[in-house]
Order: C-alpha cells, then sequence, then structure tokens
C-alpha cells in the first residue's frame, strides 16, 4: 500500500499547526497572554504565547508538519515499495 505524499504532508501540516494553535489559546485561558517563550519559541521565530504568537505558530507549524509530513510518506514508500520487492523476489 502506498501513501499519497500530498494527503500525508497537508493532514500533518494542518494537526501540527492547529495543534499548537489550540495549545497556545490553551494557555492564554488559564495563565494570560504572557509573551514568554514556550520551549517550542526557540525553535520557531516569533513564537509566544500571545494571540499573535498563536497566529504564528499555526503557520510555522503548518510548513514543518507539511515538510515532515512529506519526508515520512515518502521514506515510507520508498521502504514499502522495496520490502514489497524483496518478498515476490
Amino acid at each position: 500500500m502506498r501513501l499519497n505524499v500530498k494527503a500525508v504532508a497537508l493532514a500533518f501540516g494542518l494537526i501540527w499547526g492547529f495543534g499548537l494553535l489550540v495549545l497556545t489559546w490553551w494557555v492564554i485561558l488559564f495563565e494570560g497572554s504572557t509573551g514568554d517563550l514556550m520551549a517550542i519559541g526557540h525553535v520557531y521565530r516569533g513564537y509566544n504565547i500571545s494571540p499573535l504568537g498563536s497566529i504564528l505558530g499555526l503557520i510555522w507549524g503548518f510548513f514543518d508538519g507539511l515538510i515532515g509530513g512529506a519526508i515520512f510518506a515518502w521514506l515510507y514508500n520508498l521502504i514499502a515499495g522495496q520490502y514489497r520487492r524483496e518478498a515476490q523476489v
């Protein structure tokens, strides 16, 4: 079974981006908008605990998940294809 690279990349991007958005708003809901950096703020430039930071996290997370999902699906297809060829021989 082969994975559709575009579909997996889009799914990973949406899940990671919106997950970071929801996490940021969850912290804002209980702690308030502090502007503090979380650990992910050291990786994603401009991200912090604020409404603007949540939008930046959504954008960074989407593209990060998009690239990660594409690499994952490509590697999966590569390994599954080699395994399928070895099983047929």
